[in-house]
């Protein structure tokens, strides 16, 4: 019994200390996507989305890695906008890059991993969306879009819609900074900041404790015969095939993968395995089951296949490109697995800094009227649409009693 208790506790511990070691970088990229979605409303975004050319896609995809997102709330807000008159494959790249192309996830790639994956992930990423557009307008048929518009009508309820039909954004004109330093922009940017954490929170911390007993209980030995890590050019090859599996079996989205692929990294998975195993957030079982509910069980069909080739074709292309650049890191894996534990270094004094802001955010979250907003998350989406002034402009009374 000991023996059980003994390996619990070291789990535990590297899911502490990694956790340590993200927290200030998690504040920091949420508070940058709080004050970008305080300052851009979500109710203009559809109407710059009419159709899959590439102005639209990079626009797609330029707003999509500003609003950030967990993969639920980001699958609800792209059937939203598609229902809005987005189009179809345009919502489809907003919904990439508000997974996958986002501060958090860099910043944590970076800390955890290391820059080469930051940039991996800003190549592999746009790279993607392009192919995705190419597949969509070869194969997305009339019909299938007919299905998928038919069916998003009906407004079936997924996941996190309450918290996708929100707009928190700033209602009064003025310049940039003005806006945000207003006290309704203090208040959207608390308010913004305290739902992307209770949307993320549940896959992060799930995450950390998938990484902390992979890392803890599966020996090295298992992750190398499964990676084929004595083979070279065979590891390359099946990696980007296997990493949005072990994604998919693993259950868990968005940022809260990181820790797992550090895991996987160490264990031997080629560079474009880590690539393909972070971009497959989008096909885990729970949201292909949303898909189906949103646009179908064909067009969820069609989503999760054409997902999974692209993110094989980006773990390819990252690995051909990377190679001759010499950007691969080699040498001995050692992506951090949190094994120094929390010591006074640079990590702990951010870790003040950013806690104390979270806190203060929290703090004007509670009192201009937060709580009723985090009661609402789940809600169905055509409930939702009587509350979307609630946030550009709703906020605002509540403001001034300070």
């Amino acid at each position: 019994m000991n023996e059980v208790w003994n390996a619990i506790g070291h789990a535990l511990r590297i899911t502490g200390s990694m956790t340590w070691q993200v927290t200030w970088s998690l504040i920091l990229g949420f508070t940058l996507s709080a004050i970008i979605e305080a300052l851009v409303k979500k109710s203009t975004i559809a109407g710059l989305l009419p159709n899959d050319r590439p102005r639209s896609l990079a626009t797609a995809t330029g707003l999509g890695a500003a609003s950030s997102s967990c993969s639920y709330a980001a699958v609800a807000l792209a059937r939203s906008l598609f229902r809005k008159g987005a189009d179809f494959t345009a919502a489809m790249a907003f919904q990439f890059a508000s997974t996958n192309l986002v501060i958090e996830l860099g910043l944590i790639l970076a800390l955890l991993l290391g820059w080469q994956f930051t940039l991996a992930e800003f190549v592999g990423g746009p790279f993607m969306i392009v192919l995705l557009a190419l597949l969509f307008r070869r194969l997305f048929t009339r019909r299938l879009r007919d299905e998928a518009r038919a069916q998003s009508e009906k407004g079936v309820a997924g996941s996190m819609e309450g918290h996708a039909a929100m707009d928190m954004s700033v209602g009064r004109t003025g310049s940039f900074w003005r806006r945000l330093a207003s006290p309704e922009g203090f208040t959207s940017v608390s308010h913004n900041f305290v739902m992307e954490w209770a949307a993320v929170l549940r896959d992060i911390v799930i995450g950390l404790f998938i990484a902390g007993a992979a890392a803890a209980w599966i020996p090295d030995s298992f992750w190398q015969s499964l990676f084929f890590a004595d083979h070279p050019l065979a590891a390359k090859i099946w990696g980007p095939l296997i990493g949005p599996l072990v994604a998919v079996l693993a259950f868990v989205c968005s940022i809260g993968n990181v820790p797992l692929a550090a895991v996987l990294w160490n264990g031997g998975i080629s560079f474009g395995g880590v690539v393909s195993f972070i971009f497959a957030d989008l096909i885990i079982v729970p949201i292909i089951v949303i898909y189906a509910k949103y646009y179908g069980r064909r067009v969820a069909a069609f989503l999760t296949a054409t997902f999974y080739a692209t993110m094989v074709a980006a773990g390819y292309v990252v690995e051909l490109v990377f190679t001759p650049l010499q950007l691969i890191p080699s040498g001995p894996r050692d992506a951090s697995m949190g094994n120094d534990g929390v010591r006074w270094n640079y990590t702990t004094w951010l870790n003040i800094v950013f806690l104390l802001l979270a806190a203060a955010l929290v703090w004007r979250f509670l009192t201009t009227g937060g709580r009723q907003m985090l009661a609402m998350m789940g809600g169905r989406p055509d409930e939702m649409a009587d509350h979307e002034h609630h946030g550009g402009h709703g906020h605002q009374p509540a403001a001034h009693h300070h």
